[in-house]
């Protein structure tokens, strides 16, 4: 059973490093991101034309800030289908990593807009509140207006909060909180003609005001995590704990650490050090490598992860580079037999070097003695770190 478990995780692994380009969404993903962008495209157009109309005809100023409003949603909606184009395109010389962050610029170009439309609401309605322009009652049709404007937005919210939290897509998402605050800001306004109708008829600009600042408080919210992201900010501590606890539980891990991830729109890059047995092979220190990107690819949304392989507690660069290389230790080697050994094989290790020598020919104890010494003694001359030799002599079957 246990054998079977192991064959099913390992086909899982396999079938998800195959994929060409993680992150790229499949063909349905993509759809459901047209469709959903271009249903907030026609409502958008539908509503900001019907709420200017009617603002300009019942004499309400928030219910024209907020039709102004759904304008910038149309051009918030453009950069969406814009960056839905191309973010999902395949990596190419000139975007090694793919374009994934097409998305993240896209958030925040979503976020840039919303803070100068909310400005700018904020600056036309003070000036109109501060001279005294424009005070009177309005129509009630602005009221019905209002109403209807809050309700088409929610719902648009719930519809495109699903599609993006479905797809995972911070892009989407924003879009959909964009939405939200078209709702929080026709609440206002709804609230402001409506006090407007009881005869504060000061309340339709300060309505405009407070949507003013709403927008901007949530457009600047968008601009700080798309820049975070696009700085190669850090993923939340809480993540990374998990990934840790990923790679863990591969076999042969026997620590991790310079653990460093950064976002790549809404995927991440992970890059870390391993310690493994400092003995292993080349081979099956990339085994464990390759294992453990793959586990950590498929139990998260990571879409490149590199993994440096540490022969156990080695982590001084300038203590292993103070080591001779492979050609000067076979140098000293071949002087010292007078031949090639059969085999040589060297590890770097944290306490000095260590070499294991094998000679296919038969040799008495104290031959082999004398010629480990003679070696140790050789090398020794080499560095400062310590040198242990291992001599294995006989004859090859």
């Amino acid at each position: 059973m246990h054998a079977c478990r192991h064959r099913a995780i390992n086909d899982g692994l396999l079938a998800f490093a195959e994929r060409k380009n993680t992150m790229v969404r499949s063909t349905e993903e993509q759809r459901q991101a047209l469709r959903s962008t271009w249903v907030s495209v026609w409502v958008n157009l539908f509503l900001a034309s019907a709420q200017v109309v009617i603002g300009v005809y019942a004499r309400s100023q928030a219910l024209i800030a907020d039709g102004l409003h759904s304008l910038s949603d149309l051009v918030a909606d453009g950069v969406v289908l814009f960056a839905a184009r191309h973010s999902h395109a395949e990596a190419d010389d000139n975007h090694p990593y793919g374009h994934a962050r097409f998305e993240t610029a896209a958030s925040l170009a979503i976020g840039l807009i919303l803070v100068g439309t909310g400005v700018g609401m904020v600056w036309a309605a003070g000036l109109k509140l501060h001279g005294g322009e424009s005070l009177g009652a309005v129509h009630p049709l602005a009221l019905v207006a209002a109403l209807l404007t809050l309700a088409a937005k929610e719902g648009l919210f719930r519809y495109m909060r699903r599609i993006g939290e479905r797809l995972k897509s911070s892009m989407l998402i924003a879009n959909a909180w964009h939405a939200r605050a078209d709702a929080a800001s026709s609440l206002v306004v709804a609230v402001g003609i409506a006090a407007n109708l009881a005869g504060w008829h000061s309340m339709d600009a300060v309505a405009a005001i407070i949507v003013g600042f709403m927008i901007v408080k949530t457009g600047w919210s968008f601009s700080v995590d798309a820049f975070h992201s696009l700085t190669d900010h850090a993923l939340d501590p809480q993540e990374i704990t998990r990934i840790r606890q990923t790679v863990r539980t591969v076999g042969g891990v026997r620590g991790v650490h310079k653990l460093r991830t950064r976002r790549m729109g809404d995927w991440a890059v992970v890059d870390m050090h391993v310690e493994v047995d400092p003995h292993l092979s080349v081979s099956e220190g990339h085994y464990i490598a390759e294992q453990i990107a793959a586990r950590v690819k498929e139990a998260h949304r990571v879409a490149e992860c590199t993994v440096h392989v540490d022969p156990g507690t080695v982590r001084h660069l300038p203590h292993l580079l103070a080591l001779p290389p492979r050609a000067q230790v076979q140098a000293c080697v071949l002087q010292v037999l007078g031949r090639a050994p059969d085999a040589l094989r060297l590890h770097y290790l944290e306490s000095g070097l260590e070499l294991e020598v094998e000679l296919a020919t038969a040799m008495p104890a104290a031959e082999r003695l004398q010629v480990r010494l003679a070696l140790q003694a050789a090398l020794g001359a080499l560095t400062t770190q310590p040198v242990r030799v291992t001599l294995q002599a006989h004859e090859k079957d």
